[in-house]
């Protein structure tokens, strides 16, 4: 098979799953569609999640599910004040060979998964924080300075609770930067939550089956580089990313007023990305500006840091983006 006739393969399984994995998901989510699927086009981009929300959301039984959707091996750690990083990481051992001599053997931590879910990630102090930080960007771990790396493709999905805030330790912005969206995952309506009380008191939810493997994801992630981008929609992202910035040039006013520290050059990028693997989901072989636009937010979020300003006039966050599509001016023509 030539190499053409491969990546149009690709391309039509993945034009193809999105409603398949939905569908099984759906043995064990009810509602949240919207953060399914920014956790899918951050997937098929191949970056990292941030999620918060409040406890009891399902945020762990959703990344689970994730992970065997796709066939992909899961690792949970449970980040408390008290985690060291070599609980990460691992660490070495003194090690008997069984002929009389003892060596220093490297046992690999639980990030030596596809799929890390780091559990209340605002919990850990910033010592054991930072010890993401190499396998985030790298996705590898030094110990004793030998280079270990980890199994392809490696997500990180990181939670926080928003709601205890006394004895955390509130992330970075450095390691912030590094998470491709923050999905905000909220309460379910009525409806949905008495759907959830009836499945999981009455009986065990289906198996999920395995759809895709790691080879897969891998191949995914090529054919979403290779997704077609106009110019514009780039400088949109851009320009958008841009004005979120206080005190430079073109800044609107309202961002010099509320805005303490704006986005970097990584939300654009970003951005394109998550349009890019959107616009694929979606059956789409070009990127349209309201690709861009609809991963604002989960883009954005975490990466604008408001003043006491704003606070003080109960402006949040949502609100300078909100403003921020409102004041930076669409590109004419939306498609490639």
């Amino acid at each position: 098979m030539s190499e053409y006739e491969t990546e149009k393969k690709t391309v039509e399984q993945i034009r193809d799953a999105r409603e398949r994995i939905l569908r099984e998901l759906s043995k064990v989510m009810v509602g949240q569609h919207a953060v399914v699927e920014q956790l899918l086009y951050s997937l098929f981009a191949g970056g990292h999640c941030l999620i918060t929300g409040a406890p009891g959301l399902a945020k762990t039984l959703l990344v689970r599910s994730l992970a065997q959707v796709f066939h992909l091996k899961f690792q949970r750690i449970q980040f408390t004040p008290d985690l060291m990083p070599a609980d990460i990481t691992g660490t070495e051992i003194l090690e008997d060979d069984g002929q009389g001599r003892r060596r220093m053997q490297f046992v690999k931590g639980p990030i030596f998964a596809n799929v890390l879910l780091a559990d209340e990630i605002n919990r850990t102090p910033p010592k054991t924080q930072a010890a993401l930080l190499e396998a985030m960007q790298e996705h590898q771990v030094t110990a004793a300075g030998v280079r270990y790396p980890l199994d392809e493709p490696f997500f990180v999905l990181a939670t926080q609770n928003p709601i205890e805030m006394e004895g955390t330790y509130p992330l970075p912005e450095a390691q912030l930067d590094r998470f491709m969206f923050n999905v905000v995952i909220d309460y379910l309506p009525e409806n949905d939550e008495v759907t959830v009380v009836q499945r999981t008191t009455s009986g065990k939810p289906e198996p999920i089956q395995a759809l895709f493997t790691g080879e897969d994801v891998l191949r995914f992630h090529d054919i979403v580089r290779k997704v077609p981008v106009a110019e514009d929609i780039v400088r949109y992202a851009v320009r958008l990313a841009a004005a979120s910035r206080p005190h430079q040039e073109g800044t609107p006013d309202f961002v010099n007023q509320w805005v303490n520290w704006g986005a970097g050059l990584r939300a654009a990028q970003f951005l394109v990305l998550g349009a890019k693997a959107k616009a694929l989901l979606a059956g789409r072989a070009h990127v349209a500006v309201e690709d861009v636009r609809a991963l604002a937010h989960a883009t954005l979020r975490h990466r604008i840091l408001i003043n006491y300003r704003a606070e003080a006039e109960g402006v949040s966050v949502a609100k300078v983006i909100d403003r921020l599509l409102e004041t930076v001016k669409e590109p004419v023509k939306s498609q490639a």
